[in-house]
């Protein structure tokens, strides 16, 4: 049975510090279609769609060619919104479907290989999701980068805000590892995970990864070389037109 790997892009258009960002000009396409086109680059994905819960988002898709699918505005998560877009393609229990936010334009397409190739690998796992070594010390203890340990399998035992592992003695040194937000899930899994309830750890971290490990599931983490640049603010932005044109590394 040949399984199929769909990528899943979650957009809407209201955010606090940066409204309308999927609709941002970079470059003279839409932020939305830098990420939709990357996606298709790698070489694991079957076919791609943004779930969206906005008209002018929807529009901007269909207009460059992609595949948009409208979703409820009532979403806690951006994986509740991927969760119902699945509903409408048809998707089989075994094929998996990967989450990849909208606001990172310059992620590796190779990235969506490296995430789904534990799950096509082994059966049994039900989710995984990319990490990073840390190289920026400030990132450490800076609660926007996510930190995470794991087994000596690669499944997480704890994602945080906070810096974990703490080294008590200065004598010993950690690598810390960041978490980076692209998923993979098997589709039945995904239609678990939606189905639990929201964990105390998740609710105190604001971290709906936890919601799986509270509840006792498993996530495989996959080590990337690829570090990525998320646009939260206009200024964000101007860094990664930078980027894109070379005029900065």
């Amino acid at each position: 049975m040949s399984v199929q790997v769909v990528c899943i892009i979650p957009s809407r258009y209201e955010s606090t510090r940066f409204p309308g960002k999927p609709l941002a000009d970079l470059c003279g396409k839409p932020m939305i279609q830098h990420v939709y086109e990357r996606v298709l680059r790698a070489k694991t994905v079957s076919s791609a769609a943004v779930a969206t819960d906005d008209e002018r988002i929807f529009q901007a898709v269909q207009a460059f060619g992609g595949r948009a699918v409208m979703t409820s505005p009532r979403h806690r998560s951006g994986t509740d919104r991927i969760a119902e877009a699945v509903e409408t393609l048809g998707l089989k229990d075994a094929d998996i479907v990967v989450n990849i936010q909208g606001d990172q334009p310059l992620f590796e397409p190779s990235q969506v290989d490296e995430v789904v190739g534990p799950l096509l690998e082994d059966a049994t796992i039900p989710m995984s999701t990319l990490i990073y070594r840390i190289v920026r010390d400030e990132e450490i203890t800076h609660p926007n980068a996510v930190k995470v340990v794991f087994d000596e399998r690669y499944d997480a035992l704890y994602f945080s805000r906070a810096t974990i592992p703490f080294v008590r003695d200065q004598d010993k040194r950690a690598d810390y590892y960041k978490h980076h937000g692209i998923y993979a899930y098997r589709r039945a899994f995904l239609r678990t995970f939606t189905s639990l309830p929201e964990g105390m750890l998740e609710r105190l971290e604001a971290l709906e990864q936890l919601r799986v490990l509270e509840n006792g599931y498993k996530i495989r983490v996959v080590i990337t070389p690829h570090d990525s640049v998320e646009v939260d603010t206009p200024q964000e932005l101007e860094r990664v037109r930078r980027l894109i044109a070379g005029e900065e590394k």
